[in-house]
């Protein structure tokens, strides 16, 4: 499944395409849910109020986000958050529980990788939780390693970085 920069994208029954504030209470229900799965909690006033507004958080600050659809239904999120000229952050990576291990999660970190990539970011970081422990192997075959003694925050206890260019 490509999925290119800007456009949306099929394979199957499932898309990839620009998250616009329309998809926010399902993007807010499935994060969420993936979440408390894990025994993590949730905030919309603290670790979770970039989710208020998408277009504002994202899209209008040189990000992105991305919503992956089964159908009409939400079932991933991935987004970019733009930190300098040369790092953005990879965030919001989220995927419901029965749509894993189909590859579907890789497509989706691939994509953001693609897309930071063809907006000139030199370095990736992503913050995450030690309990995500399927995620953070797909981190790592994916190219990014652990940076050790850097200062998580929120549910997030780990920091990983990629160099684009390497």
């Amino acid at each position: 499944m490509m999925l290119p920069k800007r456009t949306m994208q099929t394979a199957g029954d499932y898309a990839l395409r620009k998250a616009t504030n329309a998809d926010l209470p399902e993007v807010w229900t499935l994060i969420s849910n993936v979440l408390r799965s894990y025994g993590m909690v949730t905030n919309r006033q603290t670790t979770d109020q970039d989710l208020a507004d998408l277009e504002a958080n994202y899209w209008n600050r040189q990000g992105a986000f991305f919503v992956l659809l089964d159908g009409k239904k939400v079932i991933g999120t991935v987004a970019l958050h733009c930190e300098t000229d040369a790092i953005c952050e990879l965030c919001r990576m989220y995927l419901a529980p029965p749509y894993r291990r189909q590859g579907l999660g890789r497509k989706l970190l691939e994509h953001c990788v693609r897309e930071a990539t063809e907006r000139g970011f030199e370095e990736v970081h992503l913050k995450t939780a030690s309990v995500l422990i399927e995620a953070i192997s797909l981190y790592k075959q994916a190219g990014f390693s652990l940076v050790e003694g850097a200062e998580a925050c929120g549910n997030c206890d780990l920091v990983m970085h990629r160099n684009l260019h390497a």
